[in-house]
This record gives structure tokens, sequence and C-alpha cells, in this order.
């Protein structure tokens, strides 16, 4: 007979919540998709490996980005690494805005969840293209030019 003393093999051996060690958000906008980890500690943010300051470039990016940690306190408290794919420049840096927000929340959600909602930054922008109708010209609600003899 077989030994019956044998373990189990486990099917999937991924890192428990205990030994994270950062804090994983998704944000979005439009049809940009942001997948952010934040960790503890001080140094940059990279986007796709780049640094933020070179991927957005601009004092305006610049403060758009940093605002939900002048809101929560935390400016230099936190590095981490931003995945962002589609979209266009705009909804992308909303949607790492909501991706940063909504991982800051998961960091401290008593002290952090009502500014960063009051703010704005949790809620996702359902806003997005309309869809092209047909009989239509090529554009969501343009009609076709009616021949007038």
């Amino acid at each position: 007979m077989a030994d019956e003393s044998t373990t189990p093999i486990k099917q999937n051996e991924r890192s428990s919540s205990s030994n994270k060690n950062y804090f994983h958000a998704i944000g979005r906008r439009k049809e940009a998709v942001a997948r952010v980890r934040l960790f503890k500690g001080q140094g940059q943010l990279t986007v796709n490996e780049i640094p933020i300051a070179q991927y957005f470039k601009g004092q305006i990016a610049q403060k758009q980005y940093q605002r939900p940690f002048e809101i929560t306190k935390t400016l230099g408290e936190f590095t981490g690494t931003i995945k962002i794919e589609g979209g266009g420049y705009a909804s992308q840096l909303d949607a790492i805005v909501h991706g940063i927000a909504r991982a800051l929340q998961l960091a401290n959600k008593e002290s952090f969840r009502l500014p960063l909602k009051k703010a704005g930054f949790l809620t996702r922008d359902a806003r997005v293209k309309e869809r092209r109708k047909f009989g239509l010209a090529h554009k969501a609600r343009a009609k076709k030019q009616s021949p007038k003899r």
C-alpha cells in the first residue's frame, strides 16, 4: 500500500497577505488602467519603470499626482511602482491619481478615507467614450448629410 504520511502538495503558493509589505490598488479612467503598489519608505514613484517626473513632465501634472499625498500629509513617506496601460496622457494621469488614492486608503483607512473621499479621489469617473451607432456617419452622434436636390 501507499505511504499515508506524505504531505499534500500546495497548489498555489503565492505570498500571503501577512508577508505583503506594500499596498496594491487599481485606478481607472476612460480606457486607462493603473496598477499601483505603494511601499513605506522614501524614494520616487516609477511609471512603467520610468521615474514619474520624466513620464509626466510639467508642474501641473506633478501637482496633480502629488495631491493625494498632500491631502493625507504623507508626501515623501511612500515609494512605489505603477504599471499603466491604455488611454491617453490625461486619462493615464487621472488613473494614477485614482490608484494612488485607493492605495493610500488601504494604508490607513481610518484617517485617510474621509479626506480622500471629500477631495473626490476615491470616486471612479464613469465617463467613457460613447459607442458608435450603426446607420449614422462615422461618429457616435453625427448624422449623415442629407442631399438637398
